[in-house]
């Protein structure tokens, strides 16, 4: 976030941007989203008897939705932003699911690997 970013910013400045300010109540709908995102994964995979492989093209087709309606905005909407951040998190998980599952990749190296990955994005960034 920019940190010259305050609430003193102007109006115009602050409704051009297409993300919600960090405050407390970003991380607790963030953590209500990765919950949402988990249990979404585990309901549509095993409840659903979907399986794995069509719950994560299922959901990779609803995250792309979800993606092109966020791109779309002009400025931040809370219910396009966080859609995106929900199907983001379902399809995330589905990924580290499948790898583990499907492929034996075990759960440190999956999470090592993209740790780095979000480390390089956020240096790129």
């Amino acid at each position: 976030m920019d940190p010259t970013h305050t609430d003193r910013t102007p109006a115009s400045i602050i409704t051009a941007s297409k993300v919600p300010l960090v405050t407390l109540y970003f991380w607790i709908i963030k953590i209500l989203a990765t919950t949402v995102g988990e249990t979404g994964a585990d309901y549509l995979n095993f409840n659903m008897h979907l399986g794995l492989g069509k719950t994560s093209w299922i959901m990779a087709g609803a995250l792309v939705i979800a993606l092109l309606i966020q791109f779309a905005a002009a400025r931040y909407v809370p219910w396009k932003y966080w859609l995106a951040v929900v199907f983001l998190s379902v399809f995330g998980t589905l990924i580290t699911d499948n790898l583990s599952d499907n492929y034996g990749v075990p759960l440190i190296v999956t999470t090592i690997a993209f740790t780095i990955v979000l480390i390089a994005t956020f240096a790129a960034w």
